[in-house]
């Protein structure tokens, strides 16, 4: 098949269209780097042409919910819209878990948007809403330091390789789509803040990890909030074993 990475440059796209070579797929990389803009909508359309499937693994900052929203959204339409002209017939959708609890952090009211404009929208689809990855622990790290140290909230997880969600959506988008979504997790249940210090122990960095409340997480995710239901997904590489990958 000829599958479409949207947003393959980066570091689930680079899994999938890996994947997607191992498999023995065409993949194709939509990025701003060759040639298509989202936001605009140019070069999109001519990027998808021959795609049987698209996966959309896009990214995009934003300072509050509403702007997520409006930046998520207009990327959205114009890939679903540039997808029906091309005649993909399935969309493969990456979200995250449980971001309907959570609708008042800016990333995740834009992926809440990407949602629903893909189960509205007119390409046959599939949503896999993801768990963090291994590396959310020593990202949270670099978002909050402040001289020699690194506020993180307690945020419990479930977290997931990158690798092992690309190839899910690699193996996803070569089937017939659900038209409905599932979660993919890891197959440990940890705490951020541990997290992030094994990752810097790990890479031999010296900073030191402050548990509180930051990056715009607060009490109302604490608890369970972001572990996935019992009928999730569970995929292989625990954070141990991803950890002494990096020391390899």
């Amino acid at each position: 098949m000829r599958i479409a990475v949207v947003g393959g440059t980066g570091l689930t796209g680079g899994h999938a269209t890996a994947a997607l070579v191992r498999a023995g797929h065409e993949a194709v990389i939509v990025a701003r780097s060759t040639g298509a803009d989202l936001l605009t909508g140019a070069g999109v359309a001519e990027a998808l042409e021959g795609a049987d499937a698209v996966i959309d693994v896009t990214n995009a900052a934003a300072a509050d919910a509403a702007s997520a929203r409006t930046v998520f959204g207009t990327m959205t339409r114009n890939l679903l819209a540039a997808e029906q002209r091309a005649g993909v017939r399935h969309h493969v959708l990456l979200s995250i878990v449980s971001i309907a609890r959570l609708p008042h952090v800016a990333h995740y009211a834009g992926k809440l948007a990407q949602e629903e404009l893909v189960q509205r929208g007119p390409v046959p689809f599939t949503i896999v809403r993801a768990t963090q990855f291994h590396e959310f622990g020593e990202m949270m790290v670099q978002w909050n330091l402040q001289g020699g140290s690194a506020t993180i909230p307690p945020l419990r997880l479930q977290p997931v390789a990158a690798s092992d969600t690309g190839a899910m959506l690699a193996e996803v988008a070569a089937r017939t789509p659900l038209n409905g979504w599932f979660e993919l997790a890891g197959p440990d249940r940890l705490d951020l803040v541990d997290m992030a210090r094994r990752t810097l122990a790990a890479r031999h960095r010296e900073v030191e990890v402050i548990a509180g409340w930051s990056g715009g997480f607060d009490a109302s995710a604490a608890g369970e909030v972001f572990l996935p239901g019992p009928s999730a997904r569970i995929a292989p590489l625990s954070f141990s074993a991803w950890l002494r990958a990096l020391g390899a």
